[in-house]
């Protein structure tokens, strides 16, 4: 099986990641990579790192350049995919990399993003825990086998979601006061020149951003926290801007329910992730570290029960770029044409 690939967006650090992932893939032959300002320009010149791929060269994003392939990947920024994916048949399967088709309420993309609303993809979170499922059918992975349309979730996201789900589904968490406050690194906000990510102004520093509820990942967490069953969810979510290029070290906190004791808590997250090739809930007393998961597309997550606050505190760590994006988007893709979940896809990170 030979996959014909195209990834638009290719210059930014989620398309290089992508085309990282992708050139590993031994089911996955990358054709066309495209971009905007950069178009014209050897893909080499922007992704010098990208060496097995540097007899493409950067050809000009539009649907006309991104038809004709099994797969196109979009690694576009926020409202730019909607109109181009508008103009693609239905022949290719389409994974979007960025906003415009995770949420599923108009109100919430008006209130968050704004613009036109290009309506919701299947969600690219396989282990994503759905309320009222049993086997297969108990995660979102059973909703991506054969979809021809893929919004692949943001990266804060995801590692908010992997990290308090399972206690949502279990029903060990009351989801009316859930904290999160998380450490990300700056690859996060793209490739773009900006004085907030240059090395002298965050080398040496912290600080907090999109503070008192408005950060667009926001909605999407709520979403995927009451498809795990919540059926309202009140969220605090604080991102902290810290010097390292890639990875995202959340801290979600929540209420334990009444009744519910430490052995609750530890056997539904092990129920939730036994069998999952990516997501790895680490011994008791043992928490992760960014570090562990770079490069790979891994989640790993700690839990701890603080019975004095009498709250659950879920730490969860994965690569913003990897399992936070093109991992996941790889790994959604396999499912969805039928190949192996893990193919092409790594578990070791890179040390140190």
């Amino acid at each position: 099986m030979s996959v014909s690939v195209a990834v638009a967006g290719a210059s930014g650090y989620a398309g290089g990641e992508l085309l990282r992932v992708l050139s590993a893939h031994p089911e996955f032959d990358v054709r066309t990579v495209t971009a905007f300002s950069n178009a014209g320009q050897p893909l080499i010149a922007t992704q010098p790192h990208l060496r097995s791929l540097a007899h493409l060269t950067l050809t000009e994003t539009t649907p006309e350049q991104l038809r004709g392939h099994d797969v196109v990947f979009l690694a576009l920024p926020h409202g730019q995919s909607g109109a181009i994916t508008e103009q693609l048949g239905d022949d290719a399967l389409v994974v979007d990399c960025g906003a415009d088709h995770r949420l599923t309420d108009p109100a919430d993309w008006s209130a968050f993003y704004g613009g036109a609303y290009h309506g919701a993809w299947t969600y690219g979170l396989p282990e994503l825990v759905r309320a009222g499922g049993s086997g297969t059918a108990a995660k979102q992975r059973s909703e991506l086998v054969g979809t021809k349309r893929i919004a692949v979730p943001g990266c804060n996201v995801t590692a908010v979601t992997l990290g308090i789900a399972p206690g949502v589904a279990a029903g060990v968490v009351e989801t009316d006061d859930i904290v999160a406050v998380l450490s990300v690194g700056p690859s996060g906000a793209g490739k773009k020149l900006a004085t907030t990510y240059l090395a002298a102004e965050i080398l040496g520093s912290a600080s907090a951003y999109a503070v008192g509820g408005t950060h667009r990942h926001v909605p999407e967490i709520q979403q995927n926290l009451r498809v795990a069953g919540a059926s309202s969810v009140r969220v605090s979510f604080t991102p902290v801007l810290v010097p390292m290029a890639r990875g995202i070290l959340a801290t979600t906190s929540a209420r334990l329910a009444p009744g519910v004791g430490a052995h609750d808590v530890r056997l539904a997250w092990e129920q939730a992730y036994a069998d999952e090739p990516f997501v790895h809930l680490l011994p008791e007393g043992e928490y992760p570290r960014v570090a562990d998961t770079v490069g790979a597309n891994t989640a790993l997550v700690g839990i701890a029960v603080d019975e004095a606050a009498r709250r659950v505190v879920a730490i969860s760590a994965l690569d913003n770029l990897a399992k936070g994006t093109a991992g996941a988007a790889v790994q959604s893709t396999n499912i969805a044409l039928g190949l192996p979940e893990t193919l092409g896809l790594s578990i070791d990170g890179v040390a140190p």
